[in-house]
C-alpha cells in the first residue's frame, strides 16, 4: 500500500561520466529500485565528468539509503553526498519572531519601549482585559505538550516533540494568521502541567493542548478549562472530532442516509475516539458502538476508568458484546482512530449497504483503503495519498482564529459543531461525491469559513455573560480593535 512520498525525499549528488547515456542510466537505476524522481539537475559539467543532483521520493529512510547505494554501483558513478530534504527543512527550526512595528529612530523607540510603554502597562494594570487589545495576547496561542503521545511515536519526551509543535505553530500562522508558540514541558505530572499552563496563560489568548497521552489529557483539559478565562482546546481530541463530524455529514449526504437511522462504530476510545463520540451524540444517531482493545464497550465489562464508564453509559443501547467484527456487522459507519490492520474486507462486507469507512489510524490505517473500497461506498483515511483526507489542519487554525477574534473565554460543543458544519459547507453540492467529502487542507476558503462560524457561535455564547475584570477598555482611543492579521 505505501508509495514513495515527499516525507522521505532525498537529493543525491553524484559524479558520472559525461556520456550521452549517463542521465538515462541514473534515472533508470532509481526507477528499478522503486524510487520516484522529482528533479534532475546538472550542477557541474567538466570534460571528464558531470555532477548531478538527483532528487527522488522513497518509501522509508532505509529505502532512501538503498537508492543512493544503487547509484553508487553504476560504472563510473561516485556518490558525493546524500541530503535528507526533511531534515534540511528543520535546520534551525521552522518558526521565528518578527517585529510588527518599526524601530528605526528615537521616536519609534519611545513609543514601542520606554518611556511610552509605561502608559500602556498602567492601562493594563487598571483594566487587565486591555491585554487582549494591546499585547500579543490578542493573537497568540500556546501549543502545549509533555511529549507523551507524539504522532504514532509514543512517549518520546519534550525535546523530541518540539519539531511537531513547531510545525503546528507554522500551520497556525500559514492558514489563519495566528501567532502560536511551542511550549514543551519537561514533566508528565498532571499537577505540574496544569500549574505550568496556569503560570504562562497571561501571555496567550488560547491554549492548544497537543500530544498528551490519555487518560491524563482528559483531566488536564477539564481542569484548565475551569481555571483559565481563555479557551483550552485539545486538538488530538476536538480537532479530530470536528473534521470527522463535518466529513460524516457530507458522506451521509452522498449515500442519502439520515444519521438518526445509522449505527456508528467507533474503534478506539482514547483522546480522539472519546471526543468523536461526544460530538456525535449531539447529532443523535440510532446508536454508537465503541470498541477498544478489549472489544465492544458495555456497562457489564466492569471498567474502572471513568472515561470508559462514561462511554459505556452513553452508548450501545442494546448492550452488545463481542469483538470489532461483531460490532461492524449491520453497521452503517465505521470510524477508526486506533491501530493498523484491525478490520478486513470481509468485515466491511457485513456492514449495511452504502457503508462508510473512516480508517484514520496514521500512517497505517485500520484497513487498506483499497480493501475497504471493495465493499464500502465511501472510504476516508488520515493519509494525503488517498482521497478524503481527514486532517486536523482543516479545523484548528480557523477555530482559534474565530475564538481570538471573538475574545472568547471558553470553547463549547456548540462552537465545535459550528466549525464542523463550516468545513462541510465548503464542499458545495456541485462538487460533493464519494471521493470528495472534505475540502483540501490548502483550500483558502476553509479557515475563514470556520473562523466566522466559531466567532458567531462564541459571541452568541458570551452574549449573556458579564465581561470579566470590569467591562470594556478605559483607554482614550478607538482603533484598538481594528487590526487585521
Amino acid at each position: 500500500m505505501p508509495v514513495p512520498g515527499p516525507g522521505y525525499s532525498i537529493t543525491v549528488r553524484v559524479e558520472a561520466p559525461p556520456s550521452t547515456t549517463a542521465a538515462g542510466d541514473l534515472t533508470s537505476a532509481i526507477g528499478r529500485a522503486g524510487g520516484v524522481i522529482t528533479a534532475f539537475d546538472v550542477v557541474e559539467s567538466h570534460a571528464d565528468r558531470i555532477v548531478v543532483d538527483i532528487t527522488c521520493n522513497a518509501l522509508s529512510a532505509d529505502h532512501a539509503n538503498d537508492l543512493a547505494e544503487v547509484l553508487g554501483t553504476l560504472p563510473g558513478v561516485r556518490v558525493r553526498k546524500i541530503s535528507d530534504r526533511t531534515f534540511l527543512v528543520h535546520l534551525g527550526g521552522k518558526i521565528e519572531v518578527n517585529s510588527r512595528v518599526a524601530l528605526n529612530n528615537r521616536d519609534d523607540l519611545s513609543r514601542a519601549y520606554t518611556p511610552g510603554v509605561a502608559r500602556v502597562c498602567t492601562a493594563i494594570a487598571e483594566n487587565p482585559e486591555d491585554a487582549r487589545r494591546l499585547t500579543i495576547k490578542r493573537n497568540a496561542v500556546a501549543v502545549v505538550t509533555d511529549g507523551s503521545a507524539v504522532l504514532g511515536l509514543g512517549n518520546i519526551g519534550p525535546e523530541a516533540a518540539l519539531p511537531v509543535m513547531e510545525g503546528k505553530a507554522a500551520l497556525f500562522k500559514k492558514f489563519a494568521g495566528v501567532n502560536a508558540w511551542p511550549v514543551c514541558l519537561d514533566t508528565q505530572d498532571t499537577e505540574e502541567i496544569i500549574r505550568a499552563v496556569e503560570l504562562i496563560a497571561p501571555v496567550y489568548g488560547g491554549i492548544n493542548l497537543e500530544d498528551i497521552a490519555a487518560p491524563r489529557c482528559f483531566e488536564i483539559e477539564a481542569r484548565l478549562r475551569e481555571k483559565l478565562n481563555i479557551p483550552v482546546f485539545h486538538d488530538d481530541q476536538h480537532g479530530t472530532a470536528i473534521v470527522v463530524l463535518g466529513a460524516l455529514r457530507n458522506a451521509l449526504r452522498v449515500v442519502n442516509k439520515d444519521i438518526a437511522d445509522c449505527r456508528i462504530v467507533v474503534c478506539g476510545v482514547g483522546a480522539a475516539g472519546s471526543a468523536i463520540i461526544r460530538l456525535l451524540q449531539h447529532k443523535k444517531p440510532a446508536d454508537i458502538i465503541a470498541v477498544d482493545i478489549d472489544g465492544i464497550v458495555h456497562t457489564g465489562r466492569g471498567d474502572t476508568d471513568p472515561n470508559l464508564q462514561s462511554i459505556a453509559a452513553g452508548t450501545n443501547k442494546d448492550g452488545r458484546t463481542g469483538t470489532l467484527s461483531d460490532a461492524v456487522r449491520e453497521a452503517d459507519v465505521f470510524i477508526g482512530v486506533s491501530a493498523p490492520n484491525l478490520l478486513t474486507a470481509d468485515d466491511v462486507a457485513t456492514m449495511n449497504t452504502d457503508s462508510i469507512v473512516f480508517a484514520l489510524a496514521n500512517p497505517d490505517p485500520e484497513i487498506d483503503p483499497l480493501e475497504a473500497q471493495k465493499h464500502a461506498t465511501i472510504v476516508a483515511t488520515g493519509r494525503s495519498d488517498y482521497p478524503n483526507q481527514i486532517n486536523n489542519v482543516l479545523a484548528f487554525p480557523g477555530v482559534f482564529r474565530g475564538l481570538l477574534d471573538a475574545h472568547a473565554h471558553k470553547i463549547t460543543d456548540e462552537m465545535m459543531i459550528a466549525a464542523s458544519n463550516a468545513i462541510a459547507d465548503v464542499v458545495d453540492g456541485d462538487r460533493i461525491n464519494a471521493s470528495f467529502i472534505v475540502p483540501s487542507v490548502f483550500d483558502s476558503a476553509v479557515a475563514p469559513a470556520v473562523a466566522e462560524a466559531v466567532k458567531k457561535a462564541a459571541i452568541a455564547s458570551q452574549a449573556g455573560d458579564p465581561e470579566p475584570n470590569g467591562g470594556g477598555s478605559s483607554m482614550p482611543w478607538s482603533m484598538a480593535d481594528d487590526v487585521d492579521y
